[in-house]
């Protein structure tokens, strides 16, 4: 096994020439394309059709939506900042779940202000530095996340994830998947079930395409198939993902995981969720208080555009369910794993993590 296998997947989100290139996820696994993106319009419609996806991924596409919404403004100081506001208020109106998004507007926001006596060419500079930082700490945190999941793992270990939440959800290690790479340039062999996920079918067509490449053994499996697996197969963990968490440990994840988390409580088998600290949502007591996008009916009566449901039929596509703590082993973060009781640990641990 190589030394590091990140030469093996697609960059998700690169900096270059004043230019955000993106890889387009709603292509894979047929097409590998890459979106040149220099606008905050093209950044946002990127986010919400899924282009780019991923609280971690999303989040620092937004920090460079809105350094290219003020980048050709030319005005009063004054004026600039009415300006900066709108296209803040522009960018978190693209998704509605991730909290991650959020706060890194509200990062850009800080540092707008904090400068505010300076020119406005300066103030724009240090936005455009602001979001290289973002990139790189994704990046930082990420690879940390992945260290510590990797102390849950053991060669020839089986494992069952939902959803995409490796490379491709975040800025090269991602989370969930993150100690799977790191297992595999130990060159220790993990075997992995991947639910297909809606919406899109992120698992059947991101994660099985992210695995393959680095040569585990994946097996793609429909979502309600998860329960027979648990009971037939020797699954020795859940590892999935994390849009947003609230203070008491709750979580918000594609749709489909609080059934996983109840089959597994059932089977006995350790699920965990993996999460960069940033989004926590410390501002929010319980589940009960995250919003949870719901998505085109297209999307389930013809999706990939082949219909497969009546014309006219209602249609119920939420993106998100939510996960109580209670049905959780742990919660692993850039900070360690935590463990219950998940509210008095996770303020211990994280509440106080700021965005240097």
């Amino acid at each position: 096994m190589k030394t590091s296998l990140l030469n093996e997947i697609p960059s998700t989100i690169e900096w270059k020439d004043n230019t955000i290139i993106i890889l387009d996820q709603t292509l894979l696994p047929l097409e590998t394309k890459y979106i040149h993106i220099n606008t905050i319009e093209a950044m946002w419609d990127a986010i919400k059709r899924l282009a780019i996806r991923g609280a971690g991924a999303l989040s620092v596409g937004a920090a460079y939506g809105i350094y290219f919404g003020i980048e050709r403004f030319e005005g009063s100081k004054e004026d600039f900042f009415v300006e900066f506001d709108k296209k803040v208020e522009y960018i978190r109106s693209c998704r509605p779940t991730a909290v991650k998004l959020f706060k890194v507007c509200d990062r850009m926001t800080k540092v707008a202000y904090t400068n505010s006596d300076k020119s406005v060419g300066k103030i724009k500079e240090i936005l455009l530095d602001e979001a290289h930082k973002i990139l790189d700490t994704c990046l930082e945190k990420s690879k940390k996340v992945g260290e510590y999941g990797l102390e849950l793992m053991k060669n020839n270990m089986t494992i069952l994830t939902h959803c995409n939440a490796g490379s491709y959800a975040g800025v090269r290690y991602g989370s969930a998947l993150a100690p799977i790479y790191l297992a595999r340039e130990k060159g220790w062999n993990i075997r992995l079930f991947a639910d297909e996920t809606r919406p899109l079918l992120q698992g059947a067509r991101l994660t099985t395409h992210e695995m393959m490449r680095i040569e585990v053994d994946v097996t793609l499996i429909c979502d309600n198939m998860a329960g027979h697996i648990m009971k037939k197969e020797k699954i020795d963990a859940i590892f999935v993902g994390c849009d947003r968490m609230v203070a008491n440990g709750d979580f918000a994840n594609k749709i489909g995981t609080y059934g996983l988390a109840v089959m597994a409580k059932h089977h006995n088998i350790p699920f965990y969720t993996f999460i960069n600290s940033e989004s926590i949502d410390f501002e929010t007591e319980t589940g009960e208080g995250i919003p949870i996008e719901e998505r085109p009916a297209e999307e389930v009566t013809e999706g990939f555009g082949t219909r497969t449901a009546p014309n006219g039929v209602k249609v119920c596509n939420p993106a998100f369910d939510v996960t109580p703590n209670n049905l959780l082993t742990g919660i692993v973060t850039e900070k360690g794993i935590i463990y219950p009781p998940f509210k008095e640990e996770l303020a211990k641990k994280c509440l106080m993590i700021g965005d240097e």
